[in-house]
């Protein structure tokens, strides 16, 4: 199988969001060129990036719809459920404890960690914040393997040692610190400040556009 572009993966979040409101609407079945015209990208480069799946489309009609939306679930490996832990239960912790958006992708954050006594012990969007010490024994008992670090750069290498010690092995990256792990970790960065770097330039050239 050939390897898919991340750029590819990243899209595909994107397509499913256009299949899914084209189902609210009725819609049986749908092209590339749909999803192209709603989301403003090609229709050679949606197409592409199906073609991936290995599902095929029907000459002027396109893919069913409900096929369509099964087949880059099931790629993305979002038909089954993920559970998680959260580290770090500040003002974005507490936000993404309390996303419910995130079991339409099968991710389900079951409990948060922190080392502030007065959060410790307490609920938090109906999750249980339990304290970093206890991390290593709740991570075998809950068996979980992702781990959401939303704490400040400072701590946030010392979190994730104690995160790949605990068992954790895919860790989503929330803090601005280049994280070191061994091998076998996988790591995905969430750069906030590169997103609003490309709004930020993105409206910039909008204004010039307009002057």
């Amino acid at each position: 199988m050939k390897p898919v572009p991340y750029p590819t993966i990243q899209r595909f979040p994107l397509y499913l969001e256009v299949i899914k409101q084209l189902q609210i609407a009725g819609i049986k079945t749908i092209s590339a060129t749909d999803i192209a015209q709603n989301l403003g990208f090609t229709n050679i480069q949606v197409r592409k990036d199906i073609g991936y799946t290995g599902i095929i489309g029907k000459p002027k009609i396109g893919y069913n719809i409900k096929e369509l939306e099964k087949v880059i679930t099931s790629f993305l490996g979002w038909q089954n459920t993920n559970d998680a832990i959260l580290i770090g239960v500040g003002a974005l912790g507490s936000a993404l404890l309390g996303y419910k958006g995130f079991e339409d992708y099968g991710l389900n954050i079951i409990s948060g960690f922190d080392v502030n006594k007065k959060i410790v012990g307490k609920k938090i969007h109906g999750k249980t914040i339990m304290h970093i010490d206890d991390l290593k024994s709740q991570v075998k008992r809950l068996k979980v393997s992702i781990g959401i670090l939303t704490v400040n750069q400072s701590s946030a290498q010392q979190v994730t040692d104690l995160m790949v010690k605990a068992g954790i092995r895919g860790i989503w990256n929330f803090s601005s610190e280049n994280l070191k792990v061994p091998n076998d970790i996988v790591v995905q960065r969430e750069n906030l400040s590169a997103s609003l770097a490309l709004l930020s330039v993105k409206l910039s050239h909008k204004f010039k556009t307009k002057q």
